[in-house]
């Protein structure tokens, strides 16, 4: 049992050397010689569209700044005409508001009314009282309008 133990032991070591001298080889780079032909590699030149998006940046930076300055110049131009029809309404005012004399009373014959000629009206007490009638239904209530008013004594 022991000799089965230490073979696998020994197969172990074998092997992780060998891997251990083929990476020592490949690191200094005397081991391989497709290694040492290779060329460095020459990166490729990129263009950055940092030139077209300042164009467009630009422009729209441009025509968001035209749309501003025309709404301005259009809220002048209502503000303008509004302030015109203002004038035009006060000055027609001031044409129609001309004052007037008011009459003067007349001190000689003042007014005295005149009796009515009508019935006085009897003032009546309201019953507020509330019945379930029979005709109705789901037995609401109702105001009895014939009892409610009562002369007042």
């Amino acid at each position: 049992m022991e000799k089965a133990h230490t073979k696998s032991a020994l197969k172990f070591v074998k092997a992780s050397s060998q891997s251990a001298v083929s990476w020592s080889s490949t690191a200094t780079g005397m081991g391989n010689p497709k290694a040492s032909s290779k060329e460095n590699t020459k990166p490729q030149e990129f263009r950055l569209h940092t030139q077209q998006r300042a164009v467009k940046r630009a422009m729209f930076n441009y025509s968001v700044a035209t749309k501003l300055y025309l709404g301005e110049i259009q809220k002048k131009r209502i503000e303008k005409l509004q302030k015109m029809i203002d004038e035009e309404e006060v000055k027609l005012l001031r044409k129609e508001m001309v004052p007037r004399a008011q009459l003067m009373p007349y001190f000689d014959r003042p007014f005295f009314p005149q009796r009515s000629n009508r019935a006085l009206t009897i003032p009546r007490e309201p019953s507020f009282l509330k019945y379930c009638s029979p005709s109705s239904r789901n037995g609401l209530y109702h105001f009895d309008q014939t009892q409610a008013w009562k002369p007042i004594k």
